[in-house]
């Protein structure tokens, strides 16, 4: 059987938050693209579901021990833990895409939770750095995973994270 096809991670990896989380299936495919991609996963807030080992194991996330995890009370506990991190928060009433966003190494990608999306405070208090993916069709809005997924991957190709693969 052939190898994986494989990249080397950034030095300073991309950070990703979720705040409030609220689907466990969501949270559970970010924590799988974390992994995948050697970044870490900030939970902020409460969690609308359990991440203990019987719930992990009950979900058959066999990756969850390759997720470097961590868990804040608040944004602010996130900033004081990460604070070289600039946050780029993403919503779906943004007004830029995400294709704009000047991401650089070690910065945080912002989600909010699956209902609402983030604070309409916390965007208006970050506006210059609010940004959306844009839909072609008439959709409210993307799954969180799907949005996290394209934000990321496409943070990681303009930093060169994908320049130079290779099989294992």
């Amino acid at each position: 059987m052939p190898g994986r096809l494989r990249a080397h991670p950034l030095e300073l990896p991309l950070q990703v938050v979720l705040i409030e989380p609220e689907i466990p299936q969501n949270t559970g495919n970010i924590a799988r693209l974390c992994a995948a991609t050697a970044s870490p996963l900030h939970l902020v807030g409460p969690l609308g579901f359990r991440i203990d080992e019987k719930a992990v194991r009950r979900a058959g996330l066999d990756y969850w021990h390759l997720v470097d995890l961590h868990r804040h009370v608040s944004l602010s506990h996130f900033q004081h833990a990460c604070p070289g991190a600039n946050l780029f928060l993403f919503s779906a009433h943004a007004p830029r895409s995400y294709l704009e966003a000047p991401i650089g190494p070690g910065d945080a990608l912002v989600f909010g939770r699956e209902s609402v999306g983030l604070p309409a405070e916390l965007l208006a208090a970050h506006a210059p750095r609010v940004f959306a993916v844009p839909t072609l069709g008439a959709v409210r809005s993307l799954n969180l995973a799907n949005s996290v997924g394209i934000v990321l991957f496409e943070a990681l190709r303009r930093l060169g994270a994908m320049n130079q693969t290779f099989v294992d």
